[in-house]
């Protein structure tokens, strides 16, 4: 799902109306948002409940600070770059509960049905991937952001997402022609 110019400019339109008070604004920004916001939650910590705590905790931090931000044309990256803090916070909650209980992790099921071997070979081949090279692909290809946006909200360097990005792209390119094609010999 692509971020158009269009909705962009809607997107920035509401923020200007919630700083200016209008409360409807922000309900119908955080309607278009929480999607995208829980879709990319759950693609990073695999666990519905834990991207539903994370979402809402970006939303708070969101809400509180949307009057301070100068220009609306970064709230997609400023948004993401709240909720990847979030998640990375989960995440080292997580390793930190791991190494304590010492404790082996199975595969977690995913309580999202799959569609089609396509998508699981997909889910896996981003499984595989690290946390960074995840991100910036699922900002990227998921979410449309741009190689700016993308590193703004990692707070790196551009040069680092698309380095970042180039890797992702190999080693996703590289999990997906490993898979064999049905009726090939």
């Amino acid at each position: 799902m692509r971020y158009s110019e269009t909705e962009r400019i809607y997107d920035e339109l509401l923020l200007t109306r919630i700083q200016a008070g209008d409360r409807h604004a922000g309900e119908r920004l955080a309607a278009r948002w929480h999607p995208r916001l829980m879709r990319t939650a759950y693609r990073l910590l695999r666990d519905e409940e834990q991207a539903r705590v994370a979402v809402q905790e970006a939303w708070s931090g969101i809400c509180k600070g949307w009057s301070r931000l100068r220009n609306p044309s970064r709230f997609p990256a400023w948004a993401y770059t709240i909720l990847h803090r979030k998640c990375a916070d989960q995440i080292s909650k997580n390793q930190k509960q791991r190494s304590l209980h010492a404790v082996a992790v199975e595969d977690a099921d995913i309580s999202v049905a799959p569609r089609g071997e396509d998508k699981v070979t997909i889910d896996q081949a981003f499984d595989r991937l690290s946390d960074d090279h995840r991100m910036a692909a699922l900002l990227y290809f998921g979410e449309g952001l741009t190689i700016k946006e993308i590193a703004e909200v990692a707070g790196t360097a551009i040069g680092t997402a698309k380095s970042r990005l180039f890797h992702a792209r190999r080693q996703l390119k590289a999990a997906l022609d490993d898979e064999p094609n049905e009726g090939e010999t």
